[in-house]
């Protein structure tokens, strides 16, 4: 990469950078948020109606999420090709990466949907109690048929975050989650002359607002960028473009699942410990999963214009891009660390009743694990922003290979060695974690800053 010999554009420079970070991370962070409040609001509705359809859900969910999470590494990998070829002017790219990504995000679903169908027997041979198995069985099927309208939003999504017309997406994800409130509570409950259908009326909610979300974006992008003809010819293969996307798309996938994979490992050791720390760890991981969507969402914004600096061939323009996201990210951290420390006691009793007879250990823990979520936090942003910054230049496997000896190699052993050997219980799985996520973080950024941000 060549740096120019002019000043940077005032966009270009680190004020600039982080003015369209603003503009173009906060909607995405608002959208995450907003994502989030989806799955909120099944577990509460469901949690209102049976307590057998809740356990069900509570099973179901995170099988979707990881698959859901697994293929959505091509989507991914469309922001900074998308990006990229915007900054080299190649609108025929945009079309064929885009398009690339939706055939591979198809695929990706009608080779797993039919494992939705079979989750019943699938859940009774691992184990788990008939009637939990049995709801389940009604659950998944629906969940299965909205994994393919899933992937492909998070495609569109992806391509328009490129394009940086990103509170398109908040409007989509907000919508979305007011249509799967209302037809949880028409179809759970049999409102409205609606047959009362429970979890099967949940499912039937989930894949209405995908489809419908998917519509809606599609819709959108190919009404705002006529230009780029996304559906124009869409039967035709590019076997080029689709090899480059798998290529960049696949290592996403894996990094993606290697970090859902950890925690789901942390909350199985924080059981061993008993039903008090695992409460207070679900609790405490889920205020820092709300927290974390601020650097999630910055850390999107930054492989976007890091990408178009790295289309343009801007050295500089890459260097403030990847400066300003840290500085952004920076000062959501001062404020997230500030509240862990000052007010842990509140946060943690938002998630407990009152008169719960296990709350003050509950709280006790929780103080403990949200001290802990701190210093987790300050290694997390960091290594999600250095993730964002070598997608933004195309850096994927490489990252993949960091990220799994980090999470797996490193902070699970850790946290297992913290936690149980070294009898520091749940702080220790903790302070596991945050070793891994430091590996991550240290290696990841050390990767960008020389490899990348050091050229001329």
């Amino acid at each position: 990469m060549q740096q120019t010999a002019s000043p940077p554009a005032p966009r270009n420079r680190v004020g600039g950078q982080a003015r369209a970070l603003l503009v173009l991370g906060l909607p995405l962070v608002g959208s995450h948020v907003a994502q989030m409040l989806i799955g909120v609001t099944d577990t509460v509705m469901l949690g209102w109606y049976d307590v057998t359809d809740l356990a069900a859900l509570s099973v179901a969910s995170p099988i979707f999420f990881i698959l859901f999470i697994f293929g959505s590494g091509f989507a991914w990998a469309v922001t900074p090709m998308v990006a990229t070829a915007i900054g080299q002017g190649d609108e025929r790219q945009i079309r064929r990466v885009t398009r690339m990504g939706l055939w591979l995000s198809i695929a990706f679903g009608l080779a797993l949907t039919p494992v939705f169908f079979f989750m019943e027997p699938i859940l009774l041979a691992i184990g788990q109690d008939p009637d939990v198995a049995r709801q389940a069985g009604k659950y998944m099927p629906l969940l299965g048929l909205g994994l393919i309208p899933a992937l492909l939003v998070q495609v569109f999504k992806s391509y328009l975050a490129a394009l940086e017309n990103t509170r398109a997406i908040l409007f989509a994800v907000i919508g979305a989650a007011l249509m799967n409130a209302l037809a949880n509570y028409v179809l759970i409950f049999g409102h409205f002359g609606a047959p009362e259908l429970g979890i099967l009326g949940a499912g039937i909610a989930s894949f209405v607002s995908h489809a419908v979300s998917l519509v809606a974006l599609a819709a959108y992008a190919v009404r705002k960028h006529p230009e780029h003809e996304l559906l124009r010819n869409f039967h035709r293969p590019d076997p080029e473009a689709l090899t480059r996307v798998f290529r960049l798309g696949m290592p996403i996938g894996f990094t993606l699942l290697a970090e859902t994979g950890l925690f789901a490992a942390s909350s199985v050791m924080m059981g061993w410990l008993g039903t008090v720390p695992l409460a207070a760890h679900g609790i405490a991981l889920q205020i820092a999963s709300v927290t974390f969507m601020i650097p999630l969402g910055l850390s999107q914004a930054v492989t976007v214009r890091v990408g178009r600096a790295w289309g343009e061939g801007d050295a500089e323009g890459l260097r403030n891009a990847a400066v300003a996201g840290l500085m952004l990210s920076g000062v959501a951290l001062v404020m997230t660390i500030a509240a862990f420390l000052l007010i842990p006691e509140i946060l943690i009793g938002l998630f407990v009743d009152p008169i719960d007879p296990d709350r003050p250990q509950i709280l006790e823990v929780g103080v403990v694990l949200l001290a802990m979520a701190a210093l987790f936090q300050l290694v997390d942003n960091g290594q999600v922003m250095g993730l964002g910054m070598l997608r933004g230049v195309q850096d994927t496997r490489v990252p993949m290979m960091m990220a799994v000896i980090a999470y797996w190699g490193i902070g699970l052993p850790v946290a297992y060695v913290l936690g149980f050997v070294a009898g520091l219980e749940g702080a220790g799985v903790w302070l596991g974690l945050t070793v891994g996520l430091a590996v991550a973080c240290v290696s990841m950024q050390t990767r960008f800053w020389t490899r990348y941000a050091a050229r001329r």
